[in-house]
């Protein structure tokens, strides 16, 4: 007789892998299917040159819940997150910004171009964390549907109005700004140094087809700032071993706590009778059975993909296919023979050991974003870069370095030609603007990886290649994510659920869609045998 599971949960990315964990741990017998011969989706270390290990897409971490990190007890399972220190910004006349984790020399540093912007910069700073503590306690809370009478909706949405309520006048403005306004209209009420504005408005962007003058993007940099590990708001860092440290902490969890994993089994359809999903057939034909299906997947592929047309009502088809990915972002991984030497600071130091960006003014950054709305990638890119083997020589052998670089823009779809003949120019164009900064990149570079959306989305399956599986724009967030009236992790199939990053509360290595997705399960089907 066939197995029988629980639970099936479709994709081994993070998500995937924190909601099989909880599952697995209150009794469920729970099978996790991952289509690549590798666990972690997004958040994958892979040897893509001999003796360096690539965090080949996602590669810090900062939004990973405290909870997940306690309740898996990921440490013991290898979980290390080791510090980033600070952003440096290479500028066009020769100087640079360098804000670092130390308060008091980053407040110096500021003073050296504005006296104005350090003493605004405190101010920024505490109205940013009674923000992000406004907003925490929604990042682990079911989303309520503002349509609904039912009680346990109208007692959640009088939570948050109450709490808004108690929020200081000065904050309750700061908030509906957020909210609306653009990442650098929100940064030019704050501050005067162009650099600045220009390299914190880059958090606004990130997971988005807008440029930093587009509004909404103030409330993308909220969430970029709400960087957190087990507490520490504005916390970012490595994983040791690269990313897939994260996901194999997490599955190591999964798998103590009794969670089968297969890896190379990729979904062909999801099976479905009387409007009930009952299981799974893989693109082998093998087909398994359970009496719960979550999926970690995006949209397109669960709703578009996975099941029949004739399955689903119209109206929420017509919802699926309005949902924007809209991927943007590309990678360039570089294997190094040595440090890059930047003019601004030459010779190797602690400056980089922090974040990178060339992002050295507000046109700048907007002109990327001109080139990307006419279907071109950008010329001049924003670029933030990591050498990850200076916290973690681990991932590199002994004397050579990793520089990691996320890429923007580079749309999706493009006005002319098609990404595999322009791999080559968009790799060279980021290695060029590189170079404006630190000449020697060309001679110290002995392997590198190109990375395309369109190479994210064949090799990992997110549509359109964009990480968050979906757009972090105002509406596809909360109660809108991933579909008005369905953002509470149940899907019009009965016993299918979503568990992935086009959940609320969105993308990011955090867990959290995966952790509540498996309460609601949990809320819906109850504990198991164990």
């Amino acid at each position: 007789m066939a197995k029988r599971y629980d639970v099936i949960v479709i994709g081994g990315g993070h998500n995937g892998l924190v909601n099989a964990a909880y599952l697995a741990k209150a009794g469920k017998k729970v099978l996790v299917l991952e289509r690549r011969y590798v666990l972690g989706g997004a958040a994958v270390t892979e040897e893509i040159i001999p003796g360096f290990k690539f965090s080949v897409f996602s590669y810090v971490v900062s939004l990973l819940r405290p909870e997940i990190i306690r309740d898996l007890d990921l440490p013991r399972h290898g979980l290390e997150i080791l510090p980033l220190d600070g952003t440096i910004t290479p500028m066009q006349n020769g100087d640079y910004l360098w804000r670092e984790n130390d308060h008091g020399r980053t407040r110096r540093e500021l003073e050296r171009h504005s006296k104005l912007d350090a003493e605004a910069y405190e101010e920024f700073g505490k109205s940013m964390v009674a923000m992000c503590r406004f907003v925490k306690p929604i990042l682990g809370m079911i989303p309520p549907d503002p349509a609904s009478l039912d009680p346990r909706d109208l007692k959640k949405l009088a939570f948050l109005g109450k709490r808004f309520q108690d929020l200081a006048a000065e904050d309750k403005y700061n908030l509906v700004q957020l909210m609306t306004m653009s990442a650098a209209d929100f940064l030019d009420q704050w501050f005067e140094t162009d650099v600045l504005k220009a390299t914190m408005s880059a958090s606004g962007i990130i997971g988005t087809f807008l440029g930093i003058r587009s509004p909404g993007t103030a409330y993308v940099l909220l969430h970029h700032y709400m960087g957190e590990i087990d507490g520490a708001f504005r916390s970012w860092g490595f994983s040791r071993g690269g990313t897939g440290g994260i996901s194999n902490a997490i599955a190591g969890a999964a798998k103590e706590a009794g969670v089968e994993i297969r890896t190379e089994a990729a979904v062909n359809r999801i099976l479905i009778k009387n409007g009930v999903a009952q299981g799974v057939v893989l693109e082998g034909g093998e087909e398994i059975y359970a009496d719960v299906v979550s999926s970690s997947v995006d949209p397109n592929l669960t709703f578009l993909k996975f099941i029949e047309e004739r399955e689903l009502p119209g109206d929420f088809l017509e919802e699926v296919r309005r949902y924007k990915y809209r991927g943007s972002s590309g990678k360039v991984n570089l294997a190094l023979d040595a440090l890059p030497d930047f003019t601004c600071l030459p010779g190797p130091g602690h400056h980089l050991r922090g974040a990178m960006s060339i992002s050295p003014s507000m046109e700048y950054m907007e002109r990327a974003y001109d080139q990307a709305k006419y279907g071109e990638f950008s010329r001049r890119p924003y670029i933030d870069m990591v050498i990850p083997t200076l916290t973690d020589p681990s991932v590199a052998p002994p004397g050579k370095h990793i520089l990691s670089c996320f890429v923007q823009y580079a749309p999706y779809k493009l006005s002319s030609g098609n990404w595999n003949e322009q791999r080559e120019a968009f790799g060279n164009t980021v290695i060029d603007t590189i170079a404006e900064y630190a000449p020697n990149i060309r001679n110290i570079i002995i392997g590198k990886q190109f990375i395309t959306p369109l190479d994210i989305e064949r090799q990992t399956g997110l549509t359109e290649g964009n990480i968050f599986q979906g757009e972090l724009s105002l509406e596809q967030l909360f109660f809108l994510r991933p579909a008005a009236g369905w953002a509470r992790y149940r899907t019009p199939i009965n016993k299918l659920y979503m568990c992935g990053s086009a959940t609320h509360p969105g993308g990011g290595i955090m867990g959290a869609p995966g952790r509540l997705a498996a309460l609601e399960i949990l809320k819906d089907t109850g504990k198991g045998k164990n």
